[in-house]
């Protein structure tokens, strides 16, 4: 995808992963970024480089809920319709043993993960199909791919992302649209720190793998410009992945040295 003169639009752009993809943006030659993020007075300003983005605006973008996505919308007005690439990163995390779970805290993180991802791009796709170009970004995360214990939620929710993103692929060939899902590696944010904390106390994450966020920023953007459907996550990571389209004994054999019911600490 060239990336010259469009316009973007990154959930989830205050800190870790969002913030540094939206970094990357702005460092290329688009004619506006937008930063969604809940509150746009919070948000730190991005000033771009001499030959990057025109200009990264912060907007209020709330994905609780149906009705503050559709609100979300409609406070950007015709420039919802003028978003040539959307980045779907957004997320939230839940995990543990599935009958300690807050279910309070697992329908808020299917609606922001996979519920969210839908319906902002549904509202998207429209003028995007009307100018007949455009790229749908959607974090999956290695947890689409490979279901280890106390991520059961959280895995449900990125498999859903997964099917999403391929499916709406295959459904928009030929429309000038295309879809990639970012099958995320352990990224060292704040997030992947409380992910540590909760599934820690069954699971054994000291050999996880972990990349920068700008590092993993700057490989999403490559993917975008080469028009990639899937970014793998490289390293140690990369072999999960591999095991998951392969018989289940490897991942259970897998997950039976890394877990246990009874918490480590």
């Amino acid at each position: 995808m060239d990336l010259t003169g469009t316009t973007a639009l990154v959930t989830g752009a205050n800190r870790g992963i969002g913030r540094a993809i939206t970094e990357a943006l702005a460092a290329a030659p688009l004619s506006v970024v937008l930063a969604g993020v809940r509150d746009p007075e919070a948000f730190e300003p991005i000033k771009p480089p001499p030959g990057g983005a025109g200009e990264v605006r912060a907007v209020r973008f709330d994905l609780a809920s149906r009705k503050k996505i559709d609100a979300s919308c409609d406070e950007l007005g015709d420039q919802l319709g003028e978003i040539d690439l959307l980045v779907n990163n957004a997320g939230l995390m839940t995990g543990g043993l599935l009958e300690e779970q807050e279910m309070a805290d697992v329908y808020a993180m299917f609606q922001v993960n996979l519920v969210a991802v839908a319906h902002l791009t549904s509202r998207v796709l429209p003028g995007m199909l009307k100018r007949g170009r455009g790229k749908i970004v959607n974090n999956a995360s290695i947890s689409g791919y490979a279901y280890f214990p106390s991520a059961s939620t959280y895995a449900a929710s990125k498999a859903g992302v997964v099917a999403l993103s391929e499916s709406l692929r295959r459904e928009l060939h030929g429309t000038g649209v295309t879809v990639l899902h970012l099958v995320t590696p352990g990224v060292k944010t704040d997030m992947l720190k409380a992910t540590e904390e909760v599934y820690g106390r069954h699971i054994d994450t000291s050999k996880w793998d972990k990349i920068e966020p700008e590092a993993w920023a700057a490989k999403v953007l490559a993917a975008i410009e080469r028009d990639a459907h899937v970014l793998g996550p490289g390293g140690k990571t990369s072999l999960a992945k591999l095991a998951s389209r392969g018989p289940a004994a490897l991942l259970d054999g897998i997950s039976r040295q890394m877990f246990s019911r009874t918490p480590r600490t």
